[in-house]
């Protein structure tokens, strides 16, 4: 479940604790895992270096009781490894006197969090990082961990304190001659703009980024501002602009998972335009190669979309009864997602009021985690549902027709046929 505001204040850690204020009892999994993180953040907390190194006797007795609790959680559950592993570290960290032995695993656990889109706990553990690790950490590292707790509050929308945050991982790079951080900085920077709304700026700053890494020849950093780049041009208003650049960021990433996340986003903007054959393409690719779960759960939940912008019911259906079996792993946004992809599909098939069951669950979970921007779009088209009946009676074979298309568009759309070839 996403986090929605920051808890970042008052006793540490407490945001784990707003686990189990959430929780149906607090034997629920969900509770004990938001108590066991508590715990074994506090152990860490034992390794600061502003704090007065317990008694050996005192320690231990905080880490078995840890210890035994983190055990007795979830077996089958991917935070409990990161909890027990968490507390083992520590351990070993107070015996040897080396903080830096708990440092992997709590960045580890960070990007776990972050992935499962719990934004302040990952914020709370990457803030625990820097406190613990700040006197030890490598220059690369401390850059790096600061450029992700900038990410984290871009995510929340925080972005006053993920620009100060960008700005001291600039400074930091540019003290160590790390030329490729300080790019990732003025992308990230540049992100921080564009969620504010001046995409013109954001623009901008991206464009000078792509020139600056071009002459560095630096493939990574031009990559992730040709793909920030085609983010703004489509939030923009501009998807056929916005696609070529998302195709040479696929050119230029070296990585498997950030070309098959390309890939999806290309899909998206290639549908944007009407090149639904295109967008199927580069959605298939994905899962012909293989991705990480979410980006192969948003490509089936993309496919479905382009079967019913088609007006294809049985394929519609294939990709929806694929995408409901998978519904229970899926993360909240790609649920709300599905949710509301799957209500389109049904109004273009005349079916208003399975398709107005599915924009309310759709907007109840997309309230529940925080997704103020999808809320917003939820209820903007709940409102229009039943305004659509024309639109829905559009034949088939009209609503394929691709519209018109620049070369540059046409050209990755060709390029993405001999893809699987």
């Amino acid at each position: 479940m996403t986090d929605t505001a920051p808890l970042r204040h008052g006793l540490s850690h407490a945001a784990f604790l707003g686990r189990l204020a959430g929780a149906s009892a607090p034997s629920s999994a969900p509770a004990r895992l938001g108590h066991g993180a508590f715990l074994a953040l506090r152990l860490v907390d034992l390794l600061l270096p502003d704090v007065a190194p317990p008694r050996s006797d005192a320690f231990r007795y905080q880490l078995t009781a840890t210890d035994q609790f983190c055990r007795a959680l979830p077996q089958d559950c991917t935070e409990t490894a990161h909890l027990v592993g968490l507390v083992h570290a520590a351990a070993d960290a107070f015996q040897t006197r080396d903080v830096r032995l708990v440092l992997p695993a709590l960045l580890a656990y960070a990007h776990y969090l972050e992935d499962e889109l719990r934004l302040v706990e990952a914020l709370d553990v990457l803030e625990t990082t820097l406190s613990v690790g700040g006197g030890v950490l490598r220059p690369s590292d401390h850059v790096a961990t600061r450029l992700r707790s900038a990410r984290v509050l871009r995510k929340l929308n925080e972005f006053d304190a993920a620009e100060q945050a960008y700005d001291a991982a600039g400074a930091l790079a540019a003290a160590s001659s790390d030329r490729h951080s300080e790019l990732l900085s003025r992308i990230g920077r540049a992100n921080a703009v564009m969620g504010r709304g001046n995409l013109f700026e954001a623009e901008g700053r991206l464009r000078a980024v792509l020139t600056d890494a071009h002459t560095l020849g630096d493939r990574a950093a031009e990559a992730l501002a040709h793909q920030g780049l085609a983010v703004v041009l489509s939030t923009g208003g501009q998807p056929a602009e916005a696609i070529p650049h998302e195709w040479r960021a696929f050119q230029l990433y070296e990585d498997k998972l950030s070309c098959m996340r390309v890939l999806s986003d290309l899909g998206i903007m290639l549908l944007i335009v009407g090149d639904v054959e295109g967008a199927e393409r580069a959605l298939t690719e994905i899962l012909r190669r293989g991705a990480a779960q979410d980006v192969v759960d948003n490509a089936l939940i993309e496919l479905m979309h382009c079967a019913s912008y088609r007006r294809d019911r049985v394929g519609f259906e294939r990709w929806r009864e694929r995408c409901e079996a998978g519904k229970d792993r899926m993360l909240p946004n790609i649920l709300a997602d599905f949710y509301l992809k799957s209500a389109i599909g049904r109004a273009r098939f005349g079916q208003f009021d399975r398709a107005e069951v599915l924009l309310t669950t759709a907007l109840g979970v997309a309230e529940t985690v925080g997704l103020h921007e999808l809320v917003f779009r939820i209820e903007r088209i709940k409102h229009g549902l039943r305004d659509c009946l024309e639109a829905c009676d559009t034949p088939p074979e009209a609503a394929a027709e691709p519209e018109c298309q620049s070369e540059a568009v046409r050209e990755v759309s060709a390029a993405l046929a001999h893809l699987g070839t």
